[in-house]
């Protein structure tokens, strides 16, 4: 038989070996998010990228701390794209994140269950990824990133920069449906400016000498890009093309001026990252993609590089300067 004091020692010693019920549960769970982007990643130092790890941090979550940031770049490579968007579905992701137009597709075709939350879109409901902006109604949701309506205002701009252009290259991605819109409402813009177009198309960044060529044959006064990650990827040689051929040129990506083109007008990029930051931590917290609008653009920028326009022996009228978010000097 066992005795008293042998089961009391036995009892005792089970006890302080057994774990609490504090240490037997498992450790929380930190989120993991997909980042996925048919363009080069941008470092983190990039304002796209600090505003959107700041959006994390507004919403509670610190990346490589309390959340985990899966990116994946295509490398300008659209055939890349499905088995990237699948390769973080199996991760088993919380939600992705999606760069562009195209890349929204090819996540949107790979799940209908994993939330995405979109970038870089012109039209959602046009592109089929959601029912409505109010209304999403599946799985996806985020920021429309610019609007065709740009088009005609960066037109206009230009035209009022420089009165005496009659004749406007415009370099475009056609592959690009939101590119065509765009197109649709910078030609509407020309009818009533007065100017004639010639739209040059460049698919992909290997296109871009054959591109530049057609428009050295098309003789232009001014340029104008309409925002696409393929040109945006060349935008060092676009911008040193328009420099040589002292080209006053208006480009839809801020990247441009800040790689020394002139002119610069459209949404604020970082606020829409920051924006879909916000989104991200909506759902991690529970929300449903169906359930939260997709966002317009809020705010919207001019730069005028004057080191640029010193270099074309250009001047930038004063009607033009005083409405300029920022002067590069």
């Amino acid at each position: 038989m066992i005795s008293r004091r042998s089961f009391i020692s036995s009892v005792a010693l089970s006890l302080l070996s057994a774990p609490s019920a504090v240490e037997a549960q498992p450790p929380a769970k930190i989120p993991r998010i997909g980042y996925l982007t048919l363009g080069l990643l941008n470092p983190e130092s990039s304002p796209e990228r600090a505003a959107f790890l700041e959006g994390l941090r507004e919403a509670g979550y610190v990346s490589g701390e309390t959340i985990i940031v899966e990116y994946r770049s295509a490398a300008l490579n659209l055939e890349l794209l499905p088995d990237l968007a699948q390769e973080l579905v199996d991760l088993k992701v919380d939600v992705i994140v999606l760069v562009g137009g195209r890349t929204a597709q090819a996540a949107r075709d790979v799940t209908k269950t994993v939330p995405l939350v979109v970038t870089g879109v012109a039209d959602p409901v046009g592109a089929g990824l959601v029912a409505s902006l109010a209304h999403p109604g599946g799985n996806v949701t985020g920021q429309a990133f610019t609007s065709p309506e740009l088009g005609g205002k960066r037109l206009a701009l230009l035209k009022e920069a420089f009165p005496r252009i009659s004749r406007v290259a415009v370099l475009l991605n056609p592959a690009e449906p939101s590119s065509m819109l765009e197109l649709k409402e910078t030609e509407a813009a020309a009818r009533t400016l007065g100017l004639t177009l010639r739209p040059v198309e460049m698919r992909r960044a290997q296109d871009l000498d054959r591109a530049l060529a057609a428009v050295t044959r098309e003789r232009p006064d001014a340029l104008v890009t309409i925002p696409d990650l393929q040109t945006t990827s060349v935008r060092v040689f676009i911008v040193e093309f328009a420099a040589k051929r002292r080209l006053p040129a208006m480009y839809g990506f801020r990247e441009f001026v800040e790689a020394g083109g002139l002119m610069f007008y459209g949404a604020d990029i970082a606020q829409q990252f920051r924006r879909a930051a916000a989104q991200v931590g909506k759902i991690l917290k529970g929300a449903k993609p169906r359930d939260i609008p997709v966002e317009l653009p809020t705010k919207f920028e001019l730069i005028v590089n004057l080191k640029t326009a010193k270099a074309l022996r250009v001047t930038i009228p004063q009607s033009v300067l005083i409405r300029a978010d920022q002067v590069i000097e």
